[in-house]
């Protein structure tokens, strides 16, 4: 296992989170719901909304406290329809969260924004403060899914009446969006460009390497906005500077790339080490990101600071891939920032996995100041099947506020209305762990 947790956390003022997408299921269990298609509404409440967004958006859930919505079947329908927008962002913007007007509203709407997966990168590239699309992290609805739920808001919306669209017949067509295949980023206008050249994974291959660059500024530099792009079969891409006693023959050559495992799949020990110097500055688990900080906020990027960029892909096919990652750190001047964010990098690294048994593990930090966060992100390896975080202490003592089931894929989760925490205050990550194999399985890189 690599990191049992590890939660990068944005913190405004003093703390700020750092840089941390999506949860297929929330730790609320939804009762099977029985198909009713005798209405429109009925077909979508009873087969997407109550099964893939119940489950998070339930009464008393930090995710319906967020977004304002409770989705369960008693209160779904006027949750969407005709009701308030809690995001500023969009609330700025003039939108809504779904008229009874058609097309009109289709085109204001903030529920249809937050769901429509085709139109992705309008999504996040034209609205950075939107936060997450639906459902989040898991997949995106299907094709047919969202050609009901449009239908239905092209016919008004409607919670009663003859329904607008045949559901099962609609609803047949289960494909997906798809994320587009790796594209080149254009050089920020203010910032700075990263870049891992294209490299070979041999079939079957787990690769994972460092590359130290050269240092990145001769001033200090404060990022507002982060991009990354990677090509298919990552698993993670992170940048991380060095500990300021980091032992001079520890420091990498620059620009080398140090592989972690040999041609045999041994660890290279040798390449290894400096990694046990690492600090985590930022990074991702999906193959595309663009992430904007709250306005006013900047991640500080210190001057002469070289990053040790850390690769890991792994392809399960029978032929050679390839692999590459372009980052953009777009930057703002010190002028513009009201808040320096820091990173706050909390981690398990205790751990004891039986062979053939399902292990929970739970660690608690508690803080000494008010910390108010942002985004919340978790780093974890294939064995796990449950990631929470919990808050501990105060009114909210014991409510689920991040959830992942997807290893590979975690959820970046951002706050629209930030999380704080007072001083006493603090998280509690609890982690499963299911291992199948037939060894003990502890801390470890693999």
């Amino acid at each position: 296992m690599k990191l049992a947790f590890k939660l990068s956390l944005p913190f405004l003022g003093l703390f700020l989170l750092g840089l941390s997408l999506t949860i297929s299921s929330c730790d609320k269990e939804v009762e099977e719901t029985k198909y009713d298609d005798s209405t429109t509404w009925k077909s979508i409440e009873s087969r997407i909304i109550v099964p893939k967004c119940a489950n998070c958006h339930y009464a008393g859930s930090s995710f319906a406290r967020q977004s304002g919505m409770v989705l369960t079947a008693d209160s779904a329908y006027q949750e969407i329809v005709n009701s308030y927008v809690h995001n500023t962002s969009a609330k700025t913007n003039g939108l809504e969260m779904l008229g009874k007007d058609g097309i009109a509203s289709l085109e204001k709407s903030f529920f249809w924004e937050k769901i429509n997966a085709p139109n992705q990168d309008h999504f996040y590239d034209d609205h950075p403060y939107y936060g997450s699309q639906m459902p989040l992290g898991g997949d995106p609805l299907t094709n047919g899914e969202l050609k009901l739920i449009k239908d239905w808001i092209l016919a008004g919306a409607p919670k009663d009446g003859k329904p607008v669209a045949d559901a099962k017949l609609v609803l047949a067509d289960s494909s997906r969006y798809e994320l587009p295949e790796f594209r080149n980023l254009a050089q920020p206008a203010s910032g700075i460009q990263l870049k891992v050249a294209p490299f070979n994974m041999q079939p079957g291959q787990e690769r994972e390497f460092n590359q130290y660059t050269t240092p990145l500024t001769t001033q200090d530099l404060y990022i507002n906005r982060m991009e990354m792009e990677m090509r298919r079969g990552s698993h993670h891409f992170l940048l991380y500077t060095f500990r300021g006693n980091t032992p001079s023959q520890y420091l990498p050559q620059q620009g080398t790339i140090r592989d972690i495992y040999n041609l045999d799949g041994s660890f290279n020990l040798l390449n290894l080490l400096p990694m046990n110097y690492h600090v985590f500055f930022a990074g991702t688990q999906w193959s595309r990101l663009d992430y904007h900080f709250p306005p006013g906020v900047a991640l500080k990027l210190p001057k002469n600071t070289s990053l040790d960029l850390n690769v890991h892909n792994i392809n399960r096919t029978s032929t050679v891939k390839q692999g590459e990652v372009q980052v953009n750190l777009h930057t703002i001047p010190q002028s513009q920032v009201q808040k320096v964010a820091q990173i706050l990098d909390l981690n398990n690294t205790d751990i004891n996995l039986p062979p053939k048994q399902v292990t929970t593990l739970e660690k608690t930090y508690t803080f000494n100041q008010k910390r108010t966060i942002f985004q919340l992100f978790s780093h974890a390896h294939k064995l796990m099947t449950n990631f929470k975080v919990q808050i501990v202490g105060g009114a909210r003592n014991g409510e689920t506020i991040y959830v992942a089931y997807d290893w590979e894929h975690p959820p970046i989760l951002n706050f629209d209305t930030p999380l704080v925490l007072e001083a006493g205050q603090g998280l509690r990550m609890i982690t499963t762990y299911n291992n199948t194999t037939n060894q003990t399985v502890n801390f470890g890189l693999s």
